[in-house]
């Protein structure tokens, strides 16, 4: 029997963890194949019901509480540092805001057998997620069009076989034991954000094919929003700790990815840091031009 462990983690979205657990299972349904599946799920600390809502439901999930302040980055170190202790052949990343695919399982089975017959090994595999209202793609796989400038574009969501990418988001993200065994889970030093990049950017620097998906795998809402729209509108005080706020800027997370991958790049990302908090209204016009009023 193979094993794989699904990872999550959870803050004060009740009736989304519960959608995207509904959605897996009814996934993980249709598996043509034998699998055994295990979720690990890290509630840093809801006060919504989250954890009592999921027991009643889905009372084989392991619920790991968190201390609060474990955030993105954190709880998934928790859960996959505690899944690690079983022998899963696999892991599913996934966000308790995506609602994956009922076929999503056999294309990640395909993406195997095609990255075993290119690559000669198994990779990281990246699920493509659209938008349900507007239709367009929320997360998925980039690849660098231009590495010093940190610019990217997403891989086209319509391809029709597996596609390289260098940057993936775990929203949806396929992870063999091999490979951990290689990169390890999630880096310590991120609080937030940017640790699923790092991760697809670790497997890249050593040869481990990381691809896409074919097609779409599930829907998220890409809910960050024109932060800057109100950035601007903070006093001083505020848009500094909106700065190092970890579900605001998570200053502290891009400054440690831009140690570990563009140090040539830190100190002016430094410097644009605090551009924005001194100058949020030249900022937010140069980026968003004629859609900032």
């Amino acid at each position: 029997m193979n094993k794989f462990a699904v990872l999550l983690t959870c803050f004060n979205r009740k009736e989304k963890t519960i959608k995207a657990l509904n959605a897996l299972h009814s996934a993980y349904n249709k598996i043509s194949r034998e699998w055994e599946m295990s979720i690990y799920l890290t509630d840093d600390g809801s006060t919504d019901g989250t954890s009592d809502a999921v027991i009643k439901k889905f009372p084989k999930v392991n619920i790991l509480k968190g201390s609060g302040s474990l955030y993105w980055a954190g709880g998934m170190r928790n859960s996959w540092t505690e899944a690690k202790k079983g022998d899963y052949g696999a892991y599913l990343l996934l966000n308790d805001d995506t609602n994956i695919h009922p076929d999503v399982f056999n294309k990640i089975f395909e993406t195997e057998k095609y990255c075993l017959k290119t690559f000669k090994e198994p990779g990281i595999y990246v699920g493509t997620t659209i938008d349900a209202e507007s239709g367009k793609v929320s997360y998925g796989g980039s690849v660098f069009t231009n590495r010093f400038l940190g610019k990217m574009k997403r891989v086209h969501m319509d391809n029709k076989t597996p596609m390289s990418c260098e940057l993936g988001n775990a929203n949806i993200m396929w992870v063999p034991k091999n490979v951990v065994e290689i990169i390890g889970i999630l880096s310590p030093g991120y609080i937030h954000g940017m640790a699923d990049y790092d991760y697809t950017m670790k497997a890249v620097k050593k040869k481990i094919p990381v691809l896409t998906l074919p097609g779409v795998s599930g829907e998220c809402i890409n809910d960050h929003g024109e932060i800057y729209e109100r950035f601007e509108k903070l006093s001083f005080k505020e848009r500094v700790r909106f700065l190092y706020n970890p579900v605001g800027l998570d200053f502290s997370s891009q400054l440690y990815h831009m140690r570990r991958h563009f140090p040539i790049r830190l100190p002016l990302f430094y410097l644009m840091g605090w551009f924005k908090v001194i100058f949020p209204n030249i900022y937010a016009k140069k980026v968003y031009g004629s859609r900032v009023g």
